[in-house]
């Protein structure tokens, strides 16, 4: 158990910024993950180990992407429980991301609108960092999410994606293809049928070749959007499986406001996640199980900051459950309560 219970420091960190309190959270993390005082926020991981994608996973909850964008802090987060992390949006060049301010609060909704539009070091310092991480020696699971640079036409996304996809197979336990973030323009029209089955094609004819020069075998995930109607869903359904993709993770976050209405901050661009996106990503989750059939990898994130929400993930689709949100309006307690919940 933690030695210093989130309750202490959470009001500490929401008198902050957001963001000024995300960079201060990850410079701890990065700072003192190899040294005593991860005491400080460690916690014990739940054993509920599970084979997904060929996969063992040690439980069923891991971190989502966007939380740790350069991979600084793998050993640190993992201290607090989780089964697998799963790090980036890398693109394969530094980008600064979209304007200041880009994160913001919604406390009574338990929520956070942001559009940081997938600010990262680049994709060489972020496997400088991935290498230098122990947690897959503890028997982790490393995913990898991989992006465009807001710079590159959308027309020419695929080189990107190519160039991630090379670049992280060496040190990933699963690839993810990030197309659904709102904050980089146009990337969402990568969901569409034609868009979708290209990439994916020129993507799984990449990792042919780097299965052939690797001798290894790494998943590829893709991430979709809660903002999908049921007609939508089922294409994306059908291409993942034309295409021989692994796995999918529902959701990314959703541009709809419906949920927070009036609560201040609601208007702000960006992808809103937390509680009132939890119904949107069940049920894309619903729909893909429906359409995928039993046996086809899903992770479920979206909305979870409770073990019963971890549940109703579980019950909707999914075989393994995210968090993020949860997790700054939670702490690493509830990686734990999560896991529990999921157990068996």
């Amino acid at each position: 158990m933690a030695l210093v219970p989130y309750a202490l420091t959470r009001p500490f960190l929401f008198g902050m910024d957001p963001e000024q309190a995300h960079e201060l959270t990850l410079d701890a993390l990065a700072r003192f993950q190899h040294t005593p005082l991860a005491c400080l926020w460690r916690e014990a991981r739940v054993d509920d180990p599970v084979h997904v994608a060929g996969l063992r996973f040690p439980n069923r909850v891991g971190l989502a992407a966007g939380l740790d964008k350069n991979g600084r802090c793998i050993d640190g987060l993992g201290a607090m429980g989780f089964g697998f992390i799963e790090v980036g949006t890398v693109t394969p060049k530094a980008q600064p991301g979209n304007p200041k301010p880009r994160m913001f609060r919604l406390p009574e909704a338990q929520a956070l609108i942001n559009r940081l539009g997938f600010n990262n070091d680049g994709l060489d310092a972020f496997i400088a960092n991935v290498s230098r991480a122990r947690f897959r020696d503890g028997g982790g699971v490393l995913g990898l999410n991989i992006g465009k640079n807001a710079a590159t036409p959308i027309e020419n996304a695929v080189d990107d994606y190519l160039i991630g996809l090379a670049g992280v197979y060496p040190h990933a336990d699963y690839v993810t293809v990030n197309i659904s973030s709102p904050n980089t323009q146009n990337l969402r029209s990568l969901q569409s049928d034609e868009a979708l089955d290209r990439l994916l094609g020129a993507l799984q004819e990449r990792r042919q070749q780097l299965i052939a020069t690797h001798r290894r075998t790494v998943p590829m995930f893709v991430k979709i959007a809660p903002d999908l109607d049921e007609q939508q869903v089922t294409v994306i359904a059908a291409t993942l499986k034309k295409n021989a993709i692994d796995g999918v993770i529902a959701t990314n976050t959703t541009i709809s406001r419906e949920a927070v209405q009036g609560l201040a901050h609601a208007n702000e661009a960006g992808g809103l996640s937390g509680r009132p996106v939890l119904e949107a990503s069940n049920r894309v989750i619903r729909q893909l199980r429906l359409a995928l059939g039993a046996g086809f990898p899903i992770i479920g994130v979206g909305g979870v900051l409770s073990g019963a929400d971890a549940r109703a993930k579980r019950d909707a689709g999914a075989d393994l459950v995210q968090i993020y949100t949860g997790l700054i309006y939670r702490g690493s307690t509830l990686v734990s309560e999560a896991a529990k919940a999921l157990r068996g």
